[in-house]
């Protein structure tokens, strides 16, 4: 017997149905009845009766629930007493995030989980995709942001959000025809700034074109650029076009500053994903946050 499954049995108890429960605490409904079977073969008793619409506590379920919700009340107790009270007890959160959700998702997140835990710290490391994914394989982050997964021992991901890339170009006459031709051919000729190395943006940018059957490096590249504001001031002026995302470009397209359009094949979008090592016991204040960007997008989980 462990609190998790004490947890998962006063859940179920509270929601009345094990699918209730597991959306709760953010397990699945197996994890959820695997608890509760172990519980019931630990103790030789039956904890619930179930029905087709709801389960309820059984005679010996009754029994245990009292003394089960005073054990997590006491563990909720102790985390306040040594988690939450003393400042100098809190522990910073070291975040490592890609450009997009570094510089469009993040924000919202740390106002609100600020709003919940006002004592808690972070440390925010703004970074490519890959370097984010190294600082979580190597443990010097706590929790990662990235727009692209990239197979790394240990690394667990949760997307959460669905970003759109689109191509990017100057509002002229010029691009005003192209935009309209449903063959996207011309993109070959045309003068392209594109994200740095290690960039999740490029890495899917580069696998959608693929499947159009456009070779990225047979583009006419002039630029490398590691800022998105530097590559939207680049085509607002001219330069060439871009594959950006749709967060990082809508000020820019309200103003009717860029002209736009999908990458084709791009479909719903690609995954903003939360990572971590799995590998690695996260801090209380990590899990904390993880709990709230799920309750933030959970419309779109």
């Amino acid at each position: 017997m462990n609190l998790k499954q004490l947890e998962a049995f006063v859940c179920v108890a509270d929601k009345k149905s094990f699918s209730k429960a597991a959306r709760k605490l953010y397990l699945t409904q197996p994890t959820i009845s695997a608890h509760i079977a172990s519980l019931e073969k630990e103790l030789d008793a039956r904890l619930f009766i179930r029905n087709t619409k709801e389960v309820s506590l059984s005679e010996d379920g009754t029994i245990l629930y009292s003394y089960a919700k005073q054990m997590i009340d006491l563990e909720e107790q102790i985390e306040a007493c040594f988690c939450g009270e003393r400042q100098s007890d809190v522990r910073k959160i070291t975040i490592a995030a890609s450009t997009v959700p570094a510089q469009y998702i993040l924000p919202g997140i740390l106002s609100r989980f600020i709003e919940k835990y006002p004592k808690e710290q972070f440390k925010v490391i703004e970074t490519d995709s890959s370097k984010v994914i190294e600082l979580i394989a190597g443990g010097a982050a706590d929790i990662g942001f990235s727009g692209t997964v990239l197979e790394r021992k240990f690394c667990k991901y949760i997307p959460f959000y669905k970003d759109e890339l689109i191509i990017i170009m100057p509002n002229t006459g010029k691009y005003r025809e192209l935009i309209e031709k449903e063959d996207l051919s011309w993109l070959k000729n045309e003068p392209y700034i594109m994200r740095e190395e290690g960039s999740g943006t490029r890495k899917e940018a580069e696998k959608q074109l693929k499947r159009y059957g456009i070779d990225v490096e047979r583009l006419a590249i002039v630029a490398s650029m590691e800022s998105q504001e530097a590559i939207k001031r680049s085509v607002v002026n001219g330069m060439g076009i871009s594959i950006i995302s749709r967060l990082a470009a809508e000020e820019e397209i309200r103003a009717g500053k860029v002209l736009w359009r999908k990458v084709p094949g791009e479909g719903e979008g690609r995954d903003i994903n939360i990572v971590y090592n799995k590998n690695f016991h996260l801090s209380k204040s990590a899990e904390r946050f993880i709990r709230v960007v799920k309750e933030m997008y959970e419309i779109q989980k």
